[in-house]
């Protein structure tokens, strides 16, 4: 039996339930161990670094990667998933050297790189049990304990058999390269490392002359935005075939040669300058000039400092005239070797240091940071008349990705792997792949393995997989060790681990009489560790050769779209290098997540919420379906709105939860009102003749072929938005339209095959969207599973397979029916909504025009929920458009016509107020229309529905929307009795609402009461003539006030209803308003019938509680001691009798009988007998039996009042209780302050003064004891 489901949840708090259940059963490796021998699916998770928090982007390509494996598993694959960690490189080392303060290798030279490699260490997993909490927390199931870390040495041992296999197949050389280069980190970047990291930026922009040694007064000027390349400067380049200008300067008289398209980055006018000649630039080649320092004069023997030719000189920008400084542009390095300005093989000009800082080469700004010396280079240049004319600029510029200073391009010596040569393999492994996106494959990543250079995989660093190279001084001897046991091979010493302060010290005897070799300085980059991971995570090939050769090229892998200049091109190079072929089969590639002001989320910044705050107010599955159910899983950014993952919770989760309450709600009452215990039948499915089980059944098999469809394609976009939108459809159609029948209204046959097929829904349900939303879907598990067989019952939903669509079931004409009439339905909807009709107020008519019989007979097959959803009286359905008098008239959108056609718009407005009805309907199927020589589409017009009236002025009953294919038309004119039945409606709505804010649930008994200011009759006229109707739609009694004071009041309020006042009141159990609404005493009482030895004495009444909840009699001795004191007005001397201490548990209301014998004492001349003078020794027996019975319709022997306390803010809650004003009948009658002394006493109030009133309220103060009997009086303190 399922258990009942609360009505509210707190999804995060459910989540960290599940979270545990998960932990206490060991749910992620029974799960492994159950698909153990099943076919494995290759999973590659890119290694993040342990040195930061997990991000939005960390958490969005783990949700995609724990989506897809999840999916996986359950589609009957076994996936291993192993968590990864990048341990080596300059996100380490940096956080070191800001902590100890290392400026240069000078800093770690002092301490030695063992002690700075074991700083590195003691902080690479800094964050590691941070990760796990948080990744465990978004429900993601990855394996943290066979992890795999790039320091492992067996990971490292790996990389060097990478490299090797490089080595020997000749892709490695050594070289000297103009690379992007890290000052902040001291190390040579790679060219995607370079890109990733753009900013705008302001920079100097100078054009400075060059005077040409034939004719000093003639200047070549060129333009620059990196003053500090100046001193270096060793060429000028101009492009053969443009035409070149020498002119003469107005101003100064100085005559300048510039490229003839570019006068205007010097001048504005003509006017300002002469042209004396033009030229190609060819015609310049060879010219000498003068230096503009005299650093590198000497090099002018050497053919140093002339005008050289390419034509990779532009026209959009600068001079024309581009200077070279061949050691700091990969451009420059090219044009001056292949022009003998500079040699390959010979010393480089390059006078900035590691640290970016110009040498004592340029001894004007040694020692000067070069951004610095920007200001000062300019200064210098002014002084000696070479500076023409200074501005700025702001343009894009690389920046390191890690310290975030600008890179320069400088040239270093470097290891290479050799690119170039393998791109069309590259090209040709790119297209055996599968990205989704496709765009980003064919274009972004194809172009930039087209452009591809050679790799350069050396860092001049510490923290890091050494370079297994070993060297003679002359490098003319080069051993490349491929594993640890090549190494104690060749060099006889054994290690057990792979850094530098390991292997460094070790030797290996030349085999060409060189002395010894020994390991070059460099370590890799860590792209190139990270690029190696399919490899290195199995220790291949040392370990887990076959398992890794029968799974290589994974099936799937996925990261951001920053990784295809990243990981994504390396694990494509490397095992295009060693294997000829691709990585991985398929690749889902996400967009990046933004701040909400479209911004780079930033911690300094910090623009964007924390996301494990976000998790703890929302719950993991809302983050993931809202970063899912976006566009960022389509390789697009995402601006990051917190809201949104809450209106995942509002729109998706409370409406799926409800549904699946509901039902148990359901089942739970068939069991208790009905007798049945719910078994789920899967046989059964089908059986049903409504059309509403049919369709939503055929639904959810569609959608299982279609997420299966979709998730081969790895398509999530396309999937998780049919998922959400399949909770609408359950939540908003199928049990909406279903509600009487799930709660029994048609029977219990009728009532257990609506609720068999909402569980079989929520039952697949559950099962599609598991990998998806895995805590929810958990939590729906674990109770739904109760109803199933126990050998269908698996310990987690995770253990199910994905569920197989009964494609029996499926029935498109009957989805394709259900589909129209759901848009009819929401074409009504906006109509009311228009004109401001709720949807409680019934309407006339709705008409239904389409030219298609089908759809017609589609939507009449439907017309009773068409019906009950619209609260329409009547449906016609019609293809006659002209016969409602309907004409289409179309209007310009303005803000999307007018931004485009701006001085024309007001034109082709005219044209368009002037399309016919027919021309509009033209526009409508075609898509399209040409107005005034503009074609206008989809979008640009607003359709308007207008109806020409037959009687003239007259306005037409009918209003009209549309979907371009379907007309809907609502009688927006209801009669009286419509208007009636709405307030009605409005009223159970106001009662629906009190049901739920007293948290009751459907089986909860419950009369309401309610009263109508008397200022409004027609509230009081509608209440009470549909008062049958109200208590059918609450399956409730509903009646007038007053609430009985007996009756137990769960709640009682006063809403606003058409602007008037209403009382209503809930109170316990269904009340009969011929008898249960009768005047009662608010305390449970009997009637007691006296007899003297057999002979009738008289009657009173005694109170069995006061207040009410009280009991102050609960056995047979203390009534009898009590009716005693009030009989014989004294305390009689009571002898012992049989059973006193037994059962007693009269019927309120009931008479008990009593007969007392052995009277002595009597008071003799008593008015009737009853009363003695003195107190007698009596026996006093009681019928029993008798009070178990009351007369039909019962009442108190005496006088009574019923008194409710009024407490003041500080007092105690109200409570009430019952006071008897005379007792016997006619006897012992209290006078107000009598009545006022005894209220006080009741609610323990003797030390306070109180008074009385007569409405709750205590506005009206009573003032005598006329006509209280069987009415409330309030008691106040005062």
């Amino acid at each position: 039996m399922v258990e009942a489901v609360p009505e509210h949840i707190n999804f995060p708090a459910e989540e960290e339930k599940i979270l545990k259940f998960w932990n206490e059963h060991d749910c992620f490796q029974n799960s492994l161990k159950q698909s153990k021998g099943k076919p494995r699916y290759a999973f590659y998770d890119g290694p993040p670094f342990a040195t930061g928090l997990p991000h939005y982007g960390h958490i969005l390509a783990g949700t995609i990667k724990d989506i897809v494996t999840r999916y996986a598993h359950h589609s009957g694959f076994h996936v291993d998933r192993r968590f990864g960690w990048d341990c080596h490189g300059l996100p380490v080392e940096y956080e070191i050297d800001k902590t100890l303060g290392i400026k240069g290798p000078e800093d770690v030279a002092k301490m030695g790189i063992a002690e700075y490699n074991k700083q590195c260490r003691s902080i690479v997993m800094r964050y590691s049990a941070d990760w796990e909490n948080i990744v465990n927390r978004l429900g993601r199931w990855i394996d943290f304990k066979n992890d795999y870390k790039t320091l492992y040495p067996w990971f490292m041992e790996s990389v060097w058999w990478v490299f090797k296999q490089l080595y020997d197949k000749g892709f490695v050389y050594k070289g000297f390269k103009v690379m992007p280069y890290s000052t902040g980190c001291h190390t040579p970047l790679s060219n995607f490392e370079a890109s990733q990291n753009y900013k705008d930026t302001i920079d100097p922009a100078v054009i400075i002359n060059f005077p040409l040694d034939e004719d000093p007064k003639v200047k070549m000027i060129a333009w620059t935005t990196t003053p500090w390349t100046l001193p270096s400067n060793l060429a000028l380049c101009v492009h053969p075939d443009m035409d070149y200008v020498k002119v003469r300067d107005t101003k100064t008289e100085e005559i300048y040669i510039l490229m003839k398209n570019r006068l205007i980055s010097l001048y504005k006018e003509e006017t300002e300058y002469e042209i004396l000649d033009t030229f190609k630039g060819k015609t310049l080649f060879g010219k000498g000039y003068q230096p503009l320092f005299p650093y590198f004069a000497q090099m002018k023997s050497t053919g140093a400092f002339r005008i050289m030719c390419d034509t990779y000189v532009t026209d959009d920008s600068g001079t024309g005239v581009v200077h070279q400084a061949p050691f700091f542009g990969a451009d420059d390095y090219r044009i001056c070797t292949s022009n003998g300005i500079v040699a390959k093989d010979g010393l480089p000009v390059c006078p900035v240091d590691a640290s970016g800082k110009f040498t004592d080469e340029v001894k004007d700004f040694a020692g000067v940071y070069v951004k610095d010396a920007d200001k000062l280079i300019c200064r210098h240049l002014k002084g000696t008349n070479r500076l023409v004319h200074q501005s700025t600029t702001k343009h894009n510029y690389p920046f390191c990705w890690r310290s975030e200073t600008p890179l320069l391009y400088k040239a270093v010596p470097s290891w290479f792997i050799r690119v170039e040569n393998i791109t069309k393999q590259l090209l040709e492994n790119n297209a055996k792949t599968y990205w989704v996106p496709n765009f980003v494959k064919e274009k972004r990543f194809a172009n930039w393995l087209r452009d591809a250079h050679d790799w350069a995989v050396s860092r001049n660093r510490y923290w890091g997989t050494p370079i297994p190279l070993w060297v003679s001084e002359d490098f003319e001897e080069i051993v490349c060790i491929g594993s640890i046991e090549e190494l104690e091979q060749l060099s006889g010493v054994k290690v057990t681990d792979l850094h530098r302060e390991s292997v460094d010290g070790i030797t290996i005897p030349s085999r060409l009489g060189k002395g010894v070799l020994r390991r070059i300085s460099e370590v890799f980059d860590c792209w190139f560790e990270s690029g190696s991971m399919p490899y290195a995570q199995m220790h291949y090939p040392f370990e887990n050769k076959k398992e890794f050769e029968d799974s290589f090229p994974a099936h799937f892998i996925a990261e951001g779209i920053d990784q295809t200049r990243g990981w994504f091109y390396t694990l494509l190079v490397l095992s295009t290098a060693l294997f000829g072929k691709p990585p991985f089969q398929n690749l889902i590639v996400n967009g990046l997540v933004l701040a909400s002001d479209g911004q780079k989320m930033s911690k300094r910044k910090k623009n964007y919420p924390d996301p494990i705050k976000v998790v703890h107010a929302y719950g993991a599955d809302a983050l993931r379906l809202y970063l899912i159910n976006s566009p960022v899983v389509r390789a697009e950014n995402l601006r990051f709105q917190e809201n949104g993952v809450r209106d995942i919770l509002k729109d998706v989760f409370l409406p799926w939860y409800n549904a699946y309450r509901f039902f148990v709600q359901n089942v739970i009452r068939l069991q208790k009102e009905e007798g049945i215990e719910f078994k789920y039948k899967e046989d059964d499915l089908g059986s049903s003749d409504n059309i509403m089980d049919k369709w939503i059944l055929s639904s959810i098999q569609s959608l299982v072929l279609y997420v299966k469809k979709e998730m081969k394609a790895y398509h999530l976009y396309t999937v998780v938005p049919r998922l959400v939108k399949f909770v609408d459809l359950l939540t908003n159609w199928y049990v909406r339209s279903n509600r009487k029948r799930l709660k029994g209204d048609g029977g219990p046959e009728d009532c257990q095959k609506a609720l068999q097929t909402l569980y079989s829904v929520l039952y697949t349900m559950i099962r599609e969207m598991s990998p998806f939303t895995p805590f929810l879907t958990e939590h729906m598990y674990q109770n739904l599973k109760k109803v199933l067989k126990s050998k269908e019952n698996a310990e987690s939903i995770h253990y199910l397979m994905f569920p197989d669509a009964n494609e029996k079931l499926i029935n498109v004409e009957i989805e394709r029916a259900v589909s129209r009439m759901q848009t009819v339905i929401e074409l009504g909807r906006i109509i009311r909504d228009r004109n401001t009709m709720p949807i409680k107020y019934p309407l006339p008519e709705v008409v239904i025009i389409h030219k298609s019989k089908e759809y017609l007979d589609d939507v009449a097959s439907l017309e009773r929920y068409v019906s009950e959803e619209l609260n329409v009286r009547k449906i016609t359905t019609s293809s006659d458009k002209d016969k409602y008098e309907v004409s289409l008239r179309a209007q310009p959108d303005h803000m999307i016509l007018g931004k485009r056609l701006k001085g024309e718009f007001k034109q082709v407005s005219a044209e368009i107020a002037k399309l016919s009805s027919q021309q509009v309907e033209d526009y409508l199927q075609k898509g399209s229309i040409e107005i005034g020589g503009h074609q206008l589409g989809e979008g640009d017009l607003r359709i308007i529905y207008h109806f020409e009236s037959a009687s003239g002025d007259a306005p037409s009953k009918y209003a009209a929307h549309s979907d371009n294919d379907v007309l809907v038309l609502l009688d927006v004119t209801p009669d009286p009795s419509m208007i009636d039945e709405g307030v009605a409606r409005e009223i159970v709505n106001r009662i629906q609402k009190l049901r739920k804010k007293a948290k009751l649930v459907p089986t909860d008994e419950v009369t309401a009461f309610f009263d109508v200011s008397s200022t409004n009759e027609y509230i009081t006229k509608v209440a009470n003539s549909h008062a049958e109707f109200i208590s059918s739609l609450i399956k409730s009694p509903f009646i007038s006030y007053p609430v009985p004071v007996i009756a137990d009041v769960i709640i009682e309020e006063t809403v606003t209803l058409k602007g008037t006042e209403m009382g209503i009141a809930l109170v316990s159990g269904h009340v009969d308003a011929e008898t249960d609404g009768l005047p009662q005493p608010a305390c449970k009482y009997v009637n007691v019938e006296v007899s003297q030895n057999g002979v009738y004495a008289g009657k009173l009444s005694v109170l069995l509680e006061n207040p009410k909840g009280c009991p102050v009699i609960t056995n047979p001795r203390q009534f009898k001691t009590v009716f005693t004191k009030l009989y014989f007005n004294s305390n009689p001397v009571l002898l012992q009798s049989e059973k006193e201490n037994g059962p007693f548990a009269p019927v309120n209301g009931g008479i008990i009988m009593v007969d007392i014998a052995k009277l002595t004492n009597t008071a003799p001349g008593s008015a009737d007998g009853i009363f003695a003078a003195e107190p007698p020794r009596v026996r006093v027996k009681l019928d029993l039996n008798y009070a178990s019975t009351r007369p039909e319709l019962p009442s108190p022997a005496c006088s009574y009042v019923n008194v409710k306390f009024v407490p003041n803010s500080k007092e105690a809650k109200s409570s009430v209780g019952s006071v008897l004003l005379d007792n016997p009948p006619g006897r012992n009658e209290l006078d107000l302050q009598q009545l006022t002394q005894e209220c006080s006493l009741l609610f323990g109030l003797k030390k306070t003064q109180t008074k009385l009133f007569a409405e709750s309220k205590c506005t009206q103060e009573i003032k005598d004891m006329n006509g209280l009997h069987a009415s409330t009086v309030y008691v106040k303190s005062v």
